[in-house]
């Protein structure tokens, strides 16, 4: 549900640290044309009311030898679906490959985003923690050659 109550500079805020989230307080105040504890306080309280849900770090996986990255639609087997969804997305999300995973409506049920250091680490996630599940029925895979992020999602739980 939206956010009806949201203040103009509660929302230049979101922008801002949606930019950079390593910006400091004070410079965040100075953007912003406050005082710094204005700043603080309305950050602080978007961050109580839900509004921002974390801060991250944007990481480069080629530099820490993980260059290949890919996405592999996942589609589930009908039957026992509500068991198979929350397993399967439990315990895919945790695996270290995995960088985002989408739960969809539509053909594919899940989409895996993972990164890995090359094609034979790629087969082997697919086959090895994919397709050896019972409950998956069919993987689809797509190499990435790029990717731009215009924004950090937040969990959908």
């Amino acid at each position: 549900m939206p956010d009806d109550d949201l203040h103009p500079l509660d929302a230049r805020i979101i922008a801002l640290l949606s930019d950079d989230a390593r910006m400091t307080n004070a410079a965040l105040a100075e953007a912003l044309g406050v005082a710094a504890s204005t700043a603080h306080v309305r950050v602080r309280a978007l961050v109580d009311r839900g509004l921002i849900t974390g801060f991250h770090a944007a990481v480069d996986q080629s530099r820490l030898g993980r260059g290949l990255q890919a996405i592999v639609g996942v589609t589930l087997r009908p039957g026992q679906r509500q068991e198979s969804i929350r397993a399967f997305a439990h315990d895919v999300r945790r695996h270290p490959d995995v960088i985002q995973l989408f739960f969809l409506g539509g053909a594919d049920d899940f989409l895996v985003h993972i990164a890995v250091d090359d094609s034979s680490a790629v087969r082997r996630f697919v086959v090895d923690h994919l397709s050896a599940r019972h409950s998956v029925a069919s993987t689809r895979t797509s190499i990435i050659f790029e990717y731009h992020r215009n924004a950090v999602a937040a969990d959908f739980d």
